[in-house]
């Protein structure tokens, strides 16, 4: 099992450490017609629907394995009848009946979350949303964190400090970041702009003719819809200003009705909300009245199950559009042929797999271990795979009773095989599984295949490539889960203390289902055009990231000391600035202290208040009260962003640093952005900022070993350049052959001024505008960037099209490709996916158009720097050098050499980067050297 797969085991939770209060409330409406609508129709042995029941049921397992709170609830609607319709006697009115097969599941659905163990809440006369705004109120008020498990717009105005949404179907937050991506505007505005764009499904009025884009520009105008109906009047004359001044009072009644009610009576007190497991046997007995035996199976209750009165009927297979909708359900198949398997504790007995391995030319393995950390994990054991249904356990370091393995002898017997040429070794994120075997003692094997790189290959951005979601979607089968063979919080034991046989039912599975994932998705490749992209870059880069990792970099663990102590230095020095300010001290890390120091004593204007009463002071707040010189928020504002650096890195990089090796292990994640691009975790180094003098100060702290430097190379400009190419603008492109300043040439070309002598200020605007374009930048975004009007911004952008109509007309190419194939391709072939692109939501639709308009561009810079990593190690090796390549952030290569190789190193990496592609404009590398990073980048 791998990090992709498995949830990190921890030991019990200390009793005298309560944790803090986090209710987690599920928009549980959502989750019924998500899951109607997503699979195909059911019945159980008596004949009742339960599609949407299924959905429901495994939506939820999933989300009390994953997100753990100390207090949970799911709300659901009681009547399609509330206040709401006396406010406005058409609301809602439209909505057809639910369908007649729904009917008969909603009762079921009740069930289900009272055989979870979850409080399920209603209240006659009041809808789900505004329950779940009372209780996230509450919560929040008393110093807690609420989670609201939806991704409804309607719900996006609750999100303040303290409360955030998740998407239960991409498993992603969704903050104020997320509502300003989608919506243009903060979530304590969102009220305001659905009161003027209005809801057609829910008969909620608005104002015709406005849509998203609109009235988000009317709301940051302006500031609220009264101000926005108050000055409609002395607009420009125009259908908009017409239909303002008609429909104001349908407006005002919107706002009524989209706005969610806090006062809202809740009928449990959060107290009883506490979250506790369920009761198993009553939940194994409601689970196999309704038939759903993969959902026994999958939260281990089919041990002490008794087989049922009679089988319930075979159900269809969903498609993988409906699989895809629903989101990681199990799929309604049969499950049969999956064990049982050996348990193999001798050299005899593990010799019969190896000769068994040989004859047929491939294995499939898998790892077991007591952490997911690869660089400090013990392995716990091994399983093998060499047919479907034909596997084995080998376990080398349990800590119970029974037989087991020496691992010397499974590192004799396996090591030959490791290393044999005609023995295909399958993996499953198998660089993990690579780097626990190395680093136990066995050799490296080769040849090898990844399923779930294979799979990333072809559909990166479809969906997971983890292989629970794997093998449920291509084998239609679950997986055992590792919660039911180690149990959960504080029962939850290390693998190395589950007893063998259990044990090996799991590790045994695992290992023949990536078999079977191979032999499924392996002849694929070729019939998506992925095979090139597969075998030449994402296999050959596994082995070099291996080292990478295993290699790590050092860090100054003392400079970190003192970064931390200068960082809390300087916050306090802020502190008492914000003091000074302020005029008496206050908590600068309170947003409702602050917000009454920045609204109520000082009186700045544009301060709005949220439901609970309090200011809103995020970031976009403060910023905005910044742009107009106010001193007090934007010294708050580097306040907050020293504290995240200095929990994020000065403090964190300390306990990341490994005590076997004294350096820092990243991890690298292949198989995660759509885009193709490379993350990193345990640290996360990508986030770590470029052009501040904090980030800078950062990087002072990775240093190169004694008598060794290190050494940076970046590509320089890589997205623009690939955007000349891909669209195939001829003034770029000679620009770039040339060697101009590409920023000042676009200035030039744009604002009409001359290159030489030109303004600071006119080129950074034009620099704007060349990476905004590429990230699908709207006039208010780079309003917000220049502090300049919308208006001017959106002339800025008009006239850059104006000049290059090549951009436009790549735009509009790759969002038809995008809506006809449900995926684009960058330059070198890979496939990146963009599942939103039809989406009836306007705002969900923008969003993945400007990921289509991206992902060619950071698809193609991908492909590139993969392309060089893959040729640099044999390069290395052919100039003799004894360098290492360390790290891969964003566009830069990190490598540290001894110091005489440091000149060589630079030439050879220059060499290389440059020539891993051939576009129609150059590729230019710019290298660094220093005994930091900081100097070297």
């Amino acid at each position: 099992m791998t990090p992709a797969d498995i949830e990190p085991s921890g030991a019990p939770a200390p009793e005298a450490a309560p944790r803090p209060l986090h209710l987690i409330l599920i928009d549980g409406s959502g989750f019924i017609f998500r899951a109607f609508h997503a699979l195909p129709p059911m019945t159980r042995p008596d004949g009742t629907p339960v599609n949407a029941v299924f959905g429901f049921t495994n939506m939820l397992a999933k989300l009390l394995k994953e997100h753990v709170g100390t207090h949970i609830a799911v709300i659901f609607d009681a009547g399609r009848v509330t206040f709401r319709n006396r406010l406005y006697e058409a609301y809602k009115a439209q909505r057809p009946p639910p369908p007649e097969e729904l009917i008969p599941q909603f009762p079921l659905v009740r069930e289900a979350t009272t055989a979870f163990g979850v409080p399920a809440i209603e209240l006659a006369d009041w809808e789900a949303d505004d329950l779940i705004a009372a209780y996230a109120r509450a919560a929040a008020e008393a110093g807690g964190q609420v989670t609201i498990v939806s991704s409804d717009k309607d719900l996006m105005q609750l999100i303040r400090p303290g409360v955030e949404m998740l998407d239960p179907i991409k498993q992603k937050p969704i903050g104020p970041v997320e509502v300003m991506e989608k919506f243009g505007v903060t979530p304590d505005k969102m009220v305001e702009v659905q009161a003027l764009i209005g809801d057609p499904i829910d008969n909620v009025p608005g104002v015709p003719g406005i849509g998203p884009k609109g009235a988000a520009q009317l709301i940051n105008e302006y500031g609220d819809l009264e101000s926005v109906l108050a000055a409609a009047a002395g607009m420009k004359p125009s259908k908009r200003r017409d239909m303002l001044i008609e429909h104001a009072d349908k407006a005002r009644i919107s706002r009524e009705l989209v706005r969610l009610r806090e006062d809202t009576p809740m009928p449990l007190p959060i107290d009883a909300l506490l979250q506790h497991d369920a009761d198993r046997p009553a939940l194994l007995a409601w689970l196999q009245q309704q038939g759903f035996r993969s959902v026994v199976s999958r939260l281990g209750l089919d041990a002490a199950a008794p087989p049922p009165a009679a089988p319930p009927p075979a159900a269809p297979v969903p498609t993988p559009a409906a699989q895809a909708d629903l989101g990681p359900a199990a799929p309604v198949t049969p499950e049969s042929g999956f064990g049982p398997y050996e348990t193999v504790v001798t050299a005899d007995a593990l010799r019969a797999w190896v000769e068994a391995a040989v004859a047929c030319g491939r294995v499939a393995m898998d790892t077991e271990t007591d952490g997911l950390d690869a660089m400090r994990a013990r392995l716990v054991g091994l399983s093998l795979a060499t047919a479907p249904g034909k596997a084995c356990y080998v376990p080398v370091g349990h800590e119970v009773l029974g037989a087991q393995l020496p691992l010397a002898d499974a590192i004799a017997v396996l090591g030959p095989m490791l290393t044999d040429a005609s023995v295909l070794k399958v993996f499953q994120n198998g660089k993990f599984d690579m780097i626990i075997l190395s680093r136990a003692g066995f050799p490296m094997p080769a040849p090898m295949d990844d399923t779930m790189l294979i799979s990333y290959a072809q559909e990166a951005g479809l969906h997971g490539h983890g292989m629970d979601e794997l093998s449920q979607l291509h084998l239609g089968h679950t997986p055992i889960s590792y919660d039911s063979v180690t149990g959960t919080g504080r029962n939850r034991i290390p693998f190395s203390q589950v007893p063998i046989e259990r044990a090996t039912e799991y590790a045994a599975e695992d290992a023949d289902v990536t078999l079977r994932l191979w032999e499924t998705l392996k002849p694929r490749l070729r019939l998506n055009g992925a095979l090139a992209l597969y075998e030449q870059v994402e296999r050959r880069l596994v082995p070099v990231l291996l080292a990478m990792e295993r290699a790590g970099v050092k860090v100054d663990a003392d400079d970190l000391r003192r970064m931390s102590v200068d960082f809390e230095a300087r916050m306090a020095v802020m502190e008492q600035d914000c003091h000074r300010l302020a005029g008496h001290p206050f908590n600068v890390g309170s947003p409702k202290q602050l917000g009454e120091v920045l609204f109520d004593e000082q009186k700045l204007t544009g301060g709005k208040r949220m439901k609970t009463g309090a200011w809103g002071t995020d970031s976009s707040v403060l910023q905005t009260l910044a742009d107009q010189g106010h001193e007090l928020p934007n010294r708050v504002l580097e306040w907050r962003q020293l504290a995240k650096l200095k929990s994020t890195y000065a403090d964190a990089l300390v306990n990341e640093i490994n005590p076997e090796t004294g350096r820092v292990h990243t991890s690298f994640a292949m198989a995660i952005a759509s885009t193709g691009r490379l993350s990193s975790t345990d640290p996360n180094l990508q986030n770590i900022p470029i052009r501040t003098e904090e980030g800078s100060r950062i990087r002072r702290a990775f240093i190169a070993e004694p008598g060794h430097v290190l050494v940076s190379a970046d590509y320089s400009q890589i997205e623009l350049r690939l955007l000349a190419h891909v669209a195939d603008l001829a003034v770029l492109k000679e620009s770039f052959a040339r060697g101009e300043d590409i920023h000042a040439r676009t200035a030039s070309e744009v604002f009409g001024v001359p290159m030489a002598g030109m303004d600071p200020m006119t080129r950074r605007r034009a620099k704007a505008i060349n990476f905004g374009i590429i990230y699908g930048i709207s006039g208010f975004g780079l309003a917000r960037q220049l502090q300049i009007t919308p208006g001017e911004a959106k002339g800025y952008i008009d006239r850059y099209f104006e000049r290059y109509p090549g951009i436009r007309a790549y735009m509009e190419r790759t969002k038809e490709e995008a809506r006809i194939k449900g995926y684009v391709v960058s330059p070198f072939g890979r496939r990146c996916w963009v599942p939103g692109i039809a989406d009836k939501n306007v705002a969900k639709r923008a969003y993945a158009e400007r990921q289509a308009i991206n992902a060619p561009l950071q698809g193609g810079a991908a492909d590139i720097i993969k392309r060089a990593m893959v040729r640099l190690p044999a390069a290395l090796l052919a100039a003799g050098l004894k360098s290492r390549m360390l790290l891969q952030v964003h566009d830069e290569l990190l490598f540290e050499a001894p110091a005489e190789e440091a000149e060589t190193l630079a030439g050879v990496a220059r060499q290389v980067m440059e020539s891993a592609a051939v576009l129609s404009v150059p590729l230019v590398v710019e290298t660094g050297v220093g005994r930091n990073w900081a100097e070297a980048h």
